[in-house]
């Protein structure tokens, strides 16, 4: 069967996120499709497989880390819908079913791909005791992400400060469900974006996520009381880099981005 290596939320190779995708007839065992991600050893690996015609989604999908399945993965999903319309296996919208409901990803005139995410509800907590030494730096406030993401969102005092964190991820673990994003304000939004963020995600075997599309769910909200607007771009600013243009609408966010095949093979297994 045919695998493939897309970088997403980028327009550039080596850049973004990347994941692996299969496209399947039926999804295989589970202890199958978590060794295929070790194997594959990128944030995420992405299995889908054609549903039947007149239903109320049309493939299905999942998501595993090279040690866990998640509920929920926005650059894994961008770059699935990548390859099925760069295949011509799919026209159109497609509607995905996950464990995280249905998600659409919608193909646009200028090759982005608008994704159509539930927003993370934000309540906020106390930020925890002792957090400021793993981390690296100290938070201002912080906020759960509510089940889907399972994250613990920080906000930073500036942009250097998020761009210089240099964590002890094992020690961060302790933290969250599956990690930490940690944002501030953009110090200068001319450059095209209006918040930074990095995450850390080392309960599911990734120290840092080089572009987070679920995190942005959680991101889009907060950012968006704070700077008086519901259209954003984010900035993940983690050595690959990527942007995550944002829209706030209620209950759901929309995640826009391009991708870019970098590697296409025989998985012969």
């Amino acid at each position: 069967m045919r695998i493939r290596i897309v970088d997403a939320f980028t327009d550039r190779p080596f850049g973004g996120n990347p994941a692996g995708v299969l496209l399947l007839d039926a999804f295989g065992d589970d202890a199958w499709m978590q060794r295929v991600a070790l194997e594959v050893n990128h944030a995420e690996t992405a299995f889908a497989h054609r549903l039947a015609e007149g239903g109320e989604t049309d493939w299905a999908l999942r998501w595993f880390t090279p040690v866990a399945e998640v509920r929920m993965c926005g650059h894994a999903t961008l770059a699935t819908a990548h390859v099925l319309h760069g295949t011509g296996a799919h026209e159109g919208p497609v509607r995905f079913a996950t464990r995280s409901g249905v998600l659409v990803a919608t193909p646009r005139q200028d090759g982005s791909i608008t994704l159509d995410f539930p927003t993370a509800p934000l309540t906020e907590v106390e930020v925890p005791a002792g957090i400021a030494e793993p981390l690296g730096a100290e938070p201002r406030r912080a906020f759960d992400t509510g089940p889907d993401v399972g994250d613990l969102l920080v906000e930073l005092a500036d942009e250097k400060t998020v761009r210089a964190l240099a964590p002890d991820h094992k020690a961060l673990g302790a933290h969250s469900a599956r990690g930490l994003i940690a944002t501030a304000r953009a110090e200068d939004p001319s450059r095209g974006y209006d918040f930074v963020s990095r995450c850390f995600f080392p309960n599911v075997g990734i120290d840092e996520d080089p572009v987070t599309g679920s995190a942005h769910t959680a991101l889009a909200p907060f950012w968006s009381e704070r700077l008086g607007s519901t259209v954003l771009t984010g900035l993940q600013a983690s050595p690959r880099s990527g942007r995550v243009g944002t829209e706030l609408r209620g209950d759901r966010t929309l995640l826009s981005g391009r991708a870019v095949t970098t590697i296409e093979g025989e998985l012969l297994v």
